[in-house]
């Protein structure tokens, strides 16, 4: 089975709200929510993937600061290794490229999308974070 190294960027805006970001339909798991992110590539170090991931995906600069969470999840097809990393913002407005949309949600209402199973426990980590 095929697996990959995936990171995927917890970025929160100065209203402490997280973007939440949609897959369009012809990504692989459509409409579902994720944290952006993407692959890593072959001897890519984590952080600086997580940045251009998010520069292509959204035209948006962020800076990986630290990782939050690993989750391992097996799906039908293929075994993803889903590494969040908390970002700052830099610069920019996120701007959808390959998502149908992005949105910015506080905390308390993260569980009211339908997230994808490997996003889910960094979200309920991050629900946690604020009890």
């Amino acid at each position: 089975m095929k697996e990959l190294k995936v990171v995927a960027a917890i970025i929160e805006n100065e209203q402490q709200e997280i973007l939440c970001a949609l897959r369009s339909p012809k990504m692989s798991l459509p409409n579902y929510w994720e944290f952006p992110g993407g692959k890593v590539e072959e001897n890519e170090e984590l952080f600086s993937a997580l940045e251009r991931e998010i520069n292509e995906e959204l035209n948006f600069r962020v800076r990986a600061i630290e990782l939050f969470h690993k989750n391992t999840h097996e799906y039908e097809s293929f075994i993803i290794h889903l590494l969040a990393i908390k970002c700052t913002i830099m610069n920019g407005i996120p701007i959808p490229n390959e998502h149908a949309r992005v949105i910015w949600l506080k905390r308390e209402s993260l569980m009211s999308l339908n997230w994808a199973p490997a996003d889910l426990p960094a979200v309920e980590k991050l629900m946690n974070e604020w009890k």
